[in-house]
Protein backbone atom coordinates (compact mmCIF):
# COMPACT_ATOMS: atom_id res chain seq x y z
CA UNK A 1 0.00 0.00 0.00
CA UNK A 2 1.22 3.38 -0.35
CA UNK A 3 1.49 5.47 3.04
CA UNK A 4 3.25 8.78 4.08
CA UNK A 5 6.55 8.87 5.40
CA UNK A 6 8.33 11.72 7.65
CA UNK A 7 12.03 11.62 7.44
CA UNK A 8 13.26 14.57 9.00
CA UNK A 9 11.48 18.33 9.13
CA UNK A 10 10.11 19.26 5.61
CA UNK A 11 10.94 16.28 4.27
CA UNK A 12 7.50 14.14 3.24
CA UNK A 13 7.39 11.14 1.31
CA UNK A 14 4.41 8.91 -0.07
CA UNK A 15 6.06 5.11 0.01
CA UNK A 16 5.33 1.79 -1.02
CA UNK A 17 4.64 -0.19 2.58
CA UNK A 18 3.78 -3.30 3.81
CA UNK A 19 0.02 -4.01 4.08
CA UNK A 20 -1.45 -3.81 7.53
CA UNK A 21 -2.09 -6.84 9.36
CA UNK A 22 -4.20 -8.24 12.07
CA UNK A 23 -1.66 -8.41 15.36
CA UNK A 24 -3.82 -8.83 18.09
CA UNK A 25 -7.88 -10.07 18.08
CA UNK A 26 -8.66 -6.71 18.96
CA UNK A 27 -7.66 -5.29 16.29
CA UNK A 28 -9.31 -3.93 12.55
CA UNK A 29 -7.70 -2.96 9.17
CA UNK A 30 -10.11 -0.57 7.54
CA UNK A 31 -9.58 1.13 4.27
CA UNK A 32 -9.02 4.84 4.06
CA UNK A 33 -12.24 6.74 2.07
CA UNK A 34 -10.59 10.40 3.18
CA UNK A 35 -7.54 11.13 5.93
CA UNK A 36 -6.15 14.83 6.24
CA UNK A 37 -2.79 16.57 7.71
CA UNK A 38 -3.07 17.89 11.17
CA UNK A 39 -2.16 20.85 12.67
CA UNK A 40 -0.16 19.27 15.02
CA UNK A 41 1.71 17.45 11.91
CA UNK A 42 3.80 20.81 11.39
CA UNK A 43 5.64 20.28 14.83
CA UNK A 44 7.85 17.33 13.74
CA UNK A 45 7.23 18.94 9.96
CA UNK A 46 8.75 22.05 11.20
CA UNK A 47 11.18 20.23 13.07
CA UNK A 48 9.71 21.28 16.53
CA UNK A 49 9.67 17.69 17.57
CA UNK A 50 12.51 15.51 16.79
CA UNK A 51 11.47 12.77 14.17
CA UNK A 52 13.94 9.70 15.43
CA UNK A 53 13.94 7.95 11.97
CA UNK A 54 11.38 7.86 8.93
CA UNK A 55 7.85 7.31 10.65
CA UNK A 56 4.72 7.23 8.98
CA UNK A 57 2.50 10.12 9.61
CA UNK A 58 -1.47 10.64 10.09
CA UNK A 59 -4.12 10.50 12.88
CA UNK A 60 -7.60 11.23 11.55
CA UNK A 61 -9.10 8.62 9.10
CA UNK A 62 -13.09 7.84 8.22
CA UNK A 63 -12.90 4.51 6.16
CA UNK A 64 -14.76 1.22 5.15
CA UNK A 65 -13.75 -1.54 7.64
CA UNK A 66 -11.71 -4.88 5.66
CA UNK A 67 -11.24 -7.23 8.10
CA UNK A 68 -11.51 -7.44 11.95
CA UNK A 69 -9.77 -10.00 14.59
CA UNK A 70 -11.37 -12.56 16.58
CA UNK A 71 -12.51 -10.35 19.54
CA UNK A 72 -13.93 -7.89 17.18
CA UNK A 73 -17.99 -8.79 17.77
CA UNK A 74 -19.78 -5.32 16.63
CA UNK A 75 -18.23 -4.70 13.44
CA UNK A 76 -18.07 -5.86 10.14
CA UNK A 77 -16.25 -5.99 6.99
CA UNK A 78 -18.34 -3.24 4.52
CA UNK A 79 -19.11 -0.76 7.14
CA UNK A 80 -18.37 2.70 7.11
CA UNK A 81 -16.46 3.46 10.44
CA UNK A 82 -15.62 7.53 12.27
CA UNK A 83 -12.65 6.25 14.53
CA UNK A 84 -10.61 8.35 16.65
CA UNK A 85 -7.03 9.71 17.33
CA UNK A 86 -6.51 7.91 20.54
CA UNK A 87 -7.94 3.90 20.64
CA UNK A 88 -9.92 3.34 23.38
CA UNK A 89 -11.40 -0.03 24.56
CA UNK A 90 -14.19 1.92 26.13
CA UNK A 91 -14.46 -0.56 28.86
CA UNK A 92 -11.94 0.83 31.35
CA UNK A 93 -12.37 2.74 34.80
CA UNK A 94 -10.94 5.98 32.67
CA UNK A 95 -13.58 5.09 29.21
CA UNK A 96 -16.77 5.40 31.41
CA UNK A 97 -15.57 8.04 33.30
CA UNK A 98 -15.67 9.43 30.22
CA UNK A 99 -11.96 10.26 29.59
CA UNK A 100 -11.61 7.65 26.47
CA UNK A 101 -8.57 9.40 25.07
CA UNK A 102 -6.48 8.44 28.81
CA UNK A 103 -7.85 4.04 28.04
CA UNK A 104 -5.89 2.14 30.25
CA UNK A 105 -5.29 0.50 26.67
CA UNK A 106 -4.87 3.59 24.91
CA UNK A 107 -2.86 3.81 21.56
CA UNK A 108 -2.35 7.08 19.59
CA UNK A 109 -3.03 6.54 16.02
CA UNK A 110 0.05 7.57 14.19
CA UNK A 111 -0.27 5.74 10.68
CA UNK A 112 -3.85 6.59 8.69
CA UNK A 113 -2.12 8.98 6.18
CA UNK A 114 -2.83 5.68 4.00
CA UNK A 115 -4.32 3.67 2.04
CA UNK A 116 -5.04 1.00 4.68
CA UNK A 117 -5.16 1.31 8.48
CA UNK A 118 -4.81 -1.03 11.36
CA UNK A 119 -6.88 0.03 14.60
CA UNK A 120 -6.11 -1.55 17.99
CA UNK A 121 -9.10 -1.50 20.47
CA UNK A 122 -11.42 -1.74 17.06
CA UNK A 123 -14.26 -2.80 19.20
CA UNK A 124 -14.31 0.78 21.42
CA UNK A 125 -12.79 2.99 19.14
CA UNK A 126 -14.90 2.39 16.29
CA UNK A 127 -17.82 4.16 15.58
CA UNK A 128 -20.09 2.51 12.29
CA UNK A 129 -22.93 4.36 10.76
CA UNK A 130 -25.96 2.54 9.99
CA UNK A 131 -25.54 2.88 6.39
CA UNK A 132 -22.66 4.41 4.21
CA UNK A 133 -23.27 7.69 4.42
CA UNK A 134 -23.10 9.82 1.07
CA UNK A 135 -19.68 11.42 0.21
CA UNK A 136 -20.64 14.89 0.43
CA UNK A 137 -20.78 13.66 4.32
CA UNK A 138 -17.29 12.06 4.51
CA UNK A 139 -15.37 15.62 5.02
CA UNK A 140 -17.51 16.69 8.62
CA UNK A 141 -17.20 13.12 9.38
CA UNK A 142 -13.40 13.14 9.23
CA UNK A 143 -13.23 16.64 11.13
CA UNK A 144 -15.57 14.72 14.13
CA UNK A 145 -12.29 11.88 14.05
CA UNK A 146 -9.95 14.50 15.65
CA UNK A 147 -10.67 18.90 15.49
CA UNK A 148 -14.14 18.65 15.81
CA UNK A 149 -14.28 16.23 18.91
CA UNK A 150 -11.44 18.45 19.85
CA UNK A 151 -13.08 21.51 19.49
CA UNK A 152 -15.81 20.07 20.87
CA UNK A 153 -13.91 19.02 23.94
CA UNK A 154 -12.32 22.77 24.60
CA UNK A 155 -15.60 24.35 24.70
CA UNK A 156 -16.91 20.98 27.04
CA UNK A 157 -13.70 21.57 29.42
CA UNK A 158 -14.01 25.15 29.30
CA UNK A 159 -17.95 24.84 30.43
CA UNK A 160 -19.49 26.72 27.72
CA UNK A 161 -23.22 27.26 28.57
CA UNK A 162 -26.10 28.75 26.90
CA UNK A 163 -26.25 32.38 27.41
CA UNK A 164 -22.51 32.79 28.09
CA UNK A 165 -19.61 34.45 26.82
CA UNK A 166 -16.65 32.49 24.94
CA UNK A 167 -13.53 33.49 23.49
CA UNK A 168 -11.49 31.10 21.04
CA UNK A 169 -7.74 31.81 20.73
CA UNK A 170 -6.41 30.44 17.77
CA UNK A 171 -8.17 30.31 14.25
CA UNK A 172 -7.11 26.51 12.88
CA UNK A 173 -8.52 23.67 12.16
CA UNK A 174 -9.51 23.08 15.92
CA UNK A 175 -10.26 26.98 16.68
CA UNK A 176 -12.59 27.14 14.09
CA UNK A 177 -14.25 24.29 15.61
CA UNK A 178 -14.66 25.39 18.46
CA UNK A 179 -16.67 28.10 17.45
CA UNK A 180 -18.75 25.71 15.98
CA UNK A 181 -18.98 23.86 19.37
CA UNK A 182 -19.50 27.03 21.45
CA UNK A 183 -22.54 28.26 19.09
CA UNK A 184 -24.00 24.40 19.71
CA UNK A 185 -23.69 24.69 23.17
CA UNK A 186 -25.56 27.53 23.32
CA UNK A 187 -23.07 30.46 23.75
CA UNK A 188 -24.49 34.06 23.36
CA UNK A 189 -21.61 35.73 22.07
CA UNK A 190 -18.50 34.10 20.48
CA UNK A 191 -15.28 36.30 20.16
CA UNK A 192 -12.92 34.30 17.80
CA UNK A 193 -9.36 35.31 17.45
CA UNK A 194 -8.04 35.68 14.44
CA UNK A 195 -5.81 37.84 12.01
CA UNK A 196 -6.39 35.87 8.59
CA UNK A 197 -9.31 37.34 6.47
CA UNK A 198 -10.22 33.80 5.23
CA UNK A 199 -10.39 32.22 8.58
CA UNK A 200 -12.47 35.19 10.08
CA UNK A 201 -14.90 34.82 7.39
CA UNK A 202 -15.63 31.14 8.39
CA UNK A 203 -15.70 32.11 11.96
CA UNK A 204 -18.46 34.39 11.32
CA UNK A 205 -20.38 31.67 9.27
CA UNK A 206 -19.44 29.41 12.26
CA UNK A 207 -21.26 31.55 14.91
CA UNK A 208 -18.37 34.11 15.98
CA UNK A 209 -19.81 37.27 16.99
CA UNK A 210 -16.56 39.41 17.20
CA UNK A 211 -12.90 39.34 15.74
CA UNK A 212 -10.22 40.33 17.55
CA UNK A 213 -7.09 40.76 15.69
CA UNK A 214 -4.39 42.14 18.38
CA UNK A 215 -2.21 39.25 20.47
CA UNK A 216 -0.62 39.54 23.52
CA UNK A 217 -1.59 41.86 26.21
CA UNK A 218 -2.99 43.77 23.10
CA UNK A 219 -5.24 41.06 22.97
CA UNK A 220 -6.15 40.47 26.68
CA UNK A 221 -6.97 44.31 26.82
CA UNK A 222 -9.49 43.86 24.00
CA UNK A 223 -10.86 40.82 25.54
CA UNK A 224 -11.69 43.20 28.56
CA UNK A 225 -12.94 46.20 26.82
CA UNK A 226 -15.28 43.81 24.69
CA UNK A 227 -16.65 42.30 27.81
CA UNK A 228 -17.25 45.59 30.60
CA UNK A 229 -13.64 45.03 32.15
CA UNK A 230 -14.06 41.47 33.35
CA UNK A 231 -13.35 38.76 30.86
CA UNK A 232 -14.98 36.17 29.45
CA UNK A 233 -16.99 32.94 30.82
CA UNK A 234 -15.17 30.49 28.95
CA UNK A 235 -11.92 30.83 26.87
CA UNK A 236 -11.12 28.06 24.21
CA UNK A 237 -7.14 27.47 23.92
CA UNK A 238 -6.48 25.87 20.15
CA UNK A 239 -2.59 26.73 19.61
CA UNK A 240 -0.63 24.90 22.00
CA UNK A 241 2.14 27.93 22.34
CA UNK A 242 2.87 30.03 25.57
CA UNK A 243 1.55 33.12 24.42
CA UNK A 244 -1.69 31.36 23.89
CA UNK A 245 -1.71 29.97 27.18
CA UNK A 246 -1.17 33.40 28.73
CA UNK A 247 -3.74 35.07 26.53
CA UNK A 248 -6.33 32.36 27.37
CA UNK A 249 -6.28 32.33 30.95
CA UNK A 250 -5.76 36.53 31.23
CA UNK A 251 -8.83 36.52 29.25
CA UNK A 252 -10.94 34.86 31.66
CA UNK A 253 -12.96 36.30 34.59
CA UNK A 254 -12.51 35.43 37.86
CA UNK A 255 -14.69 32.17 38.10
CA UNK A 256 -14.42 31.59 34.05
CA UNK A 257 -12.89 28.43 33.03
CA UNK A 258 -9.94 27.81 29.98
CA UNK A 259 -10.28 24.46 28.28
CA UNK A 260 -6.89 24.16 26.75
CA UNK A 261 -6.27 21.41 23.85
CA UNK A 262 -3.19 22.59 21.55
CA UNK A 263 -0.74 20.03 22.48
CA UNK A 264 2.01 22.65 24.97
CA UNK A 265 5.29 23.55 23.28
CA UNK A 266 6.92 25.58 25.97
CA UNK A 267 4.32 26.32 28.02
CA UNK A 268 4.79 27.06 31.95
CA UNK A 269 1.91 28.04 34.22
CA UNK A 270 1.86 30.91 36.89
CA UNK A 271 0.72 28.91 39.91
CA UNK A 272 0.60 32.04 42.11
CA UNK A 273 -1.45 33.72 39.14
CA UNK A 274 -3.60 30.87 38.82
CA UNK A 275 -4.11 30.65 42.32
CA UNK A 276 -5.29 34.45 42.94
CA UNK A 277 -7.37 34.37 38.99
CA UNK A 278 -9.78 31.95 40.55
CA UNK A 279 -9.57 30.89 36.77
CA UNK A 280 -10.01 27.34 36.08
CA UNK A 281 -7.77 24.98 33.89
CA UNK A 282 -8.95 21.64 32.36
CA UNK A 283 -7.95 20.22 29.15
CA UNK A 284 -5.44 17.36 27.36
CA UNK A 285 -5.81 15.11 24.80
CA UNK A 286 -9.72 15.09 23.67
CA UNK A 287 -11.57 12.11 24.35
CA UNK A 288 -12.96 11.83 21.23
CA UNK A 289 -14.43 8.37 21.15
CA UNK A 290 -17.00 9.86 24.33
CA UNK A 291 -18.32 12.44 21.38
CA UNK A 292 -18.20 10.34 18.46
CA UNK A 293 -22.24 8.99 18.72
CA UNK A 294 -23.73 12.69 19.25
CA UNK A 295 -21.22 14.70 16.42
CA UNK A 296 -22.01 11.77 13.91
CA UNK A 297 -26.03 12.29 14.23
CA UNK A 298 -24.49 16.46 13.94
CA UNK A 299 -22.83 15.79 10.64
CA UNK A 300 -25.11 13.96 8.85
CA UNK A 301 -28.54 15.46 10.11
CA UNK A 302 -26.61 18.72 9.10
CA UNK A 303 -26.90 20.39 12.24
CA UNK A 304 -22.71 21.52 12.20
CA UNK A 305 -21.12 21.13 8.97
CA UNK A 306 -16.98 21.19 10.38
CA UNK A 307 -15.96 19.48 6.89
CA UNK A 308 -15.86 23.17 5.64
CA UNK A 309 -12.28 23.73 7.56
CA UNK A 310 -11.02 21.37 4.73
CA UNK A 311 -9.88 24.51 2.49
CA UNK A 312 -7.63 21.87 0.11
CA UNK A 313 -8.32 18.43 -1.29
CA UNK A 314 -5.27 16.93 -2.93
CA UNK A 315 -4.97 13.04 -4.16
CA UNK A 316 -2.89 10.74 -1.48
CA UNK A 317 -0.08 11.40 -3.72
CA UNK A 318 0.78 14.71 -3.28
CA UNK A 319 0.72 14.57 0.61
CA UNK A 320 3.35 16.69 0.65
CA UNK A 321 2.30 19.48 -0.88
CA UNK A 322 -0.67 19.37 1.56
CA UNK A 323 2.14 19.62 4.81
CA UNK A 324 3.65 22.73 2.33
CA UNK A 325 0.56 24.22 2.83
CA UNK A 326 -0.48 24.39 5.71
CA UNK A 327 2.98 25.23 7.10
CA UNK A 328 2.58 28.24 4.65
CA UNK A 329 -0.48 29.31 6.05
CA UNK A 330 -1.91 28.54 2.38
CA UNK A 331 -4.63 25.92 3.47
CA UNK A 332 -6.31 25.96 7.47
CA UNK A 333 -6.61 22.29 6.43
CA UNK A 334 -5.76 19.52 3.72
CA UNK A 335 -7.69 16.82 2.70
CA UNK A 336 -6.00 13.52 1.50
CA UNK A 337 -8.21 11.18 -0.93
CA UNK A 338 -6.34 7.86 -1.10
Amino acid sequence: MRGTVIHGPGDIRLETLDDPKILHPTDAVIRTALTCVCGSDLWPYRGVDTVAGPSPMGHEYVGFVEEVGSEVTGLRPGQFVVGSFATSDNTCPNCRNGFTSNCLHREFMSTCQADYVRIPNAQGTLVATEEVPGEEYWPGLLAVSDVMGTGWWAADAAEVKPGSTAVVVGDGAVGLCGVIAAKAMGAERIIAMSRHESRQRLAREFGATDLVTERGEEGVARIRQLTDGIGADSVLECVGTAEAMQQALRSARPGGNVGFVGVPHGVAVDGQELFFSHVGLRGGPAPVRRYLPDLIDHVLTRRIDPGKVFDLTLPLEQVAEGYRAMDERRAVKALLKP
